[in-house]
């Protein structure tokens, strides 16, 4: 699944292509270059999902008394989570890119992706889906992409 959003955020997200396309020529498209049929569903009511965060009441993390409020990780997700991962999350939080609202969303979309552990690179790219789709975090999406794209190579002395 993580592979069919990674070609959506790509293709039509990221590159500013027409992003209203019908689901039905999407699906086509992603048959075409050959995702399997359960799995692009799976991706796009991931997207849903997404995009039903940021309108719900009814989700208790979406609320102005969760900026102050400390993040415990419950055991399943320090399995999913390791330590760097938790370490990256802590970091754009503690410079702005995300505020706890986010982050949480951000952890709600890690574990609708199903995968027993997550990787660094896949969670930066989870956290920009997410910025992408929150209006008013512009900023921080680009923010974000600058620590994906803009990685030093190399030793730093």
């Amino acid at each position: 699944m993580f592979d069919i959003l990674m070609y959506l955020f790509e293709n039509y997200i990221h590159s500013e292509a027409d992003i209203f396309v019908e689901q039905n020529e999407l699906t086509d498209e992603l048959l075409r270059a050959g995702f399997n049929q359960e799995e692009i569903y799976k991706a796009l009511d991931w997207l849903e999902q997404l995009a039903d965060l940021q309108h719900s009441d009814e989700i208790p993390y979406l609320n102005s008394k969760a900026d102050s409020a400390i993040r415990i990780y419950t055991e399943q997700e320090c399995q999913m989570l390791d330590v760097e991962c938790r370490g990256f999350l802590m970091f754009v939080e503690q410079v702005g890119v995300i505020d706890s609202i986010t982050r949480e969303m951000v952890i709600d979309r890690l574990f609708a992706l199903e995968k027993p552990t997550i990787g660094l690179e896949d969670l930066k790219w989870v956290i920009l889906m997410v910025l992408f789709n929150v209006p008013g975090k512009e900023q921080a999406y680009a923010q974000m992409e600058d620590l994906i794209f803009d990685e030093p190579g190399g030793y730093l002395h």
